[in-house]
């Protein structure tokens, strides 16, 4: 069994730090919430920290229950190119092994009867020295040189918990007493903004198979191509985003979406949305 290193709970109201709010990168850290850039949340919320606390990696997922958990984003300050395959080594093969599993049970009861607006947020601090299993150590603490991580819990919904890592490299360290002090102090901003976003993004999810059934039934002529060009639309990608996604070249990317909306007789993107969520 894993070692469970002690946990912080924060509490509603919750204790006052002495950190100032930059509003601009709290309004940045807000403005990509439910956008289909899974990766820019947790990209700004290093970039919230940025100047109090220096952090290698950010990692969002999302636990339900006994299945696996989804990553919902990850955010790497160019310290390597390798976490999203760290991130799904994760879900799919050691997230059992993981302490802050006992962690949110233990704080299961008292998660679930606290209100949204003033969720329950709990810390816990794990080195990888804490860890018995050799290569859950080796491929999330060793291989991208991480010293410390600080996981950010809250429960969301009936039994969903979101959980927000922030790594700290061997160049860093494990936190300070006044580092320590600002992640607190930053948590629940953190765990709220990552709690809309994780709401959006189910929503989306949940949307996306009704629309694209409703596109069928009033377009059967379209094919599969013109499906991966319509899924690619409605996530939002730009045109360099989509033709990565569906391996076109950038030049050959916006005539397959002009001919997809002249099949459809629509002139663009926001028609498209605007179509598929009117039941005529």
């Amino acid at each position: 069994m894993p070692k469970t290193p002690a946990a912080t709970v924060l509490r509603w109201p919750y204790p006052a730090h002495a950190a100032s709010v930059d509003v601009t990168r709290v309004l940045a850290l807000l403005s990509p919430l439910g956008l289909s850039d899974r990766d820019s949340v947790a990209t700004q919320v290093l970039q919230l920290l940025a100047d109090r606390v220096a952090l290698a990696q950010c990692t969002l997922f999302a636990f339900d229950g006994e299945r696996a958990p989804i990553t919902m984003g990850v955010g790497d300050r160019a310290r390597t190119r390798e976490l999203p395959q760290i991130a799904q080594a994760y879900t799919q093969r050691y997230w059992r092994l993981d302490p802050v599993l006992a962690v949110m049970r233990q704080h299961e009861h008292e998660a679930a009867r606290s209100r949204p607006e003033q969720a329950l947020v709990v810390l816990q601090r794990q080195t990888p020295d804490q860890l018995d299993h050799d290569a859950y150590r080796h491929t999330c603490y060793e291989r991208p040189q991480v010293a410390e991580r600080v996981a950010i819990l809250s429960r969301h919904g009936q039994r969903r918990w979101i959980s927000v890592n922030l790594y700290r490299g061997l160049e860093h360290g494990p936190l300070t007493p006044a580092q320590w002090d600002t992640v607190q102090a930053f948590a629940p901003l953190i765990v709220q903004a990552v709690r809309l976003h994780h709401a959006s993004s189910w929503v989306q999810a949940d949307l996306m198979p009704l629309m694209l059934e409703r596109l069928q039934e009033r377009h059967p002529q379209l094919t599969e191509r013109d499906l991966d060009v319509v899924r690619a639309l409605l996530d939002g990608l730009d045109t360099e985003a989509l033709a990565a996604r569906l391996g076109l070249s950038a030049s050959s990317a916006p005539t397959y979406t002009k001919r997809l909306y002249r099949k459809l007789g629509l002139p663009g993107r926001a028609a498209l949305t605007a179509s598929l969520l009117t039941h005529t």
